[in-house]
């Protein structure tokens, strides 16, 4: 169980928590890992007052610990994040061959993945799919583990899983928001869908 731990004490490896509102955004396989995901997740954070919490590797490092390994009792800065939140969403990268174009939003408040897909569809390109039918998700990756952190908040959240074709700038030939490339025009349809999707969500708490 000190995994996590051991992880995070690595000199490549940086862990990032800001407590703010309410409503919780997280990537924690950032970096060079699921590339991409940590600049969504800290944008969307910064424009809407969402406290965030972020974990990444710098290269060439990829290690990639389970969802269910990022446990709480292992970090303060998670403790504190989970401890603060309502509910959350959680910025993943993911690819499949069949699933090129499709973004996933799994986790356990469904009605927080209805409200998510909903702008998602309003502002993304059109060649996306959002998925947010569980049944319609390979298993492995619908965020349903109860020691999963996107479950954890009272409120629990949505799992959001990014293909490489959304996260990779053809033009710069790498990675959106990362090591110097430039943001794409997907990405920051993305943000902007996420942004409206979290203001206009209702948090429990004051």
């Amino acid at each position: 169980m000190g995994e996590l731990r051991k992880f995070l004490a690595r000199p490549d490896v940086r862990e990032h928590c800001v407590i703010d509102g309410r409503f919780g955004v997280m990537a924690y396989h950032g970096g060079n890992l699921e590339r991409t995901t940590d600049a969504v997740a800290a944008e969307v954070a910064t424009r809407t007052g969402a406290s965030l919490y972020t974990v990444s590797q710098a290269a060439p490092r990829r290690t990639h610990l389970a969802s269910t390994a990022f446990d709480p009792a292992h970090s303060s800065a998670l403790a504190r994040f989970l401890d603060h939140v309502d509910v959350v969403l959680t910025i993943h990268g993911y690819g499949r061959r069949r699933l090129r174009h499709h973004l996933l939003l799994g986790g356990r408040n469904r009605v927080l993945a209805s409200h998510v897909a909903t702008h998602l569809r309003g502002t993304i390109p059109a060649r996306y799919v959002v998925l947010d039918d569980l049944e319609r998700i390979p298993s492995e990756l619908r965020g349903q583990h109860v020691r999963n952190p996107v479950n954890r908040p009272p409120e629990q959240g949505v799992q959001i899983e990014l293909p490489p074709s959304l996260r990779w700038n053809w033009r710069e030939w790498g990675w959106s928001d990362h090591a110097g490339v430039s943001r794409t025009v997907a990405v920051q349809r993305l943000i902007d869908g996420l942004a409206a999707a979290v203001e206009s969500w209702p948090t429990a708490r004051p």
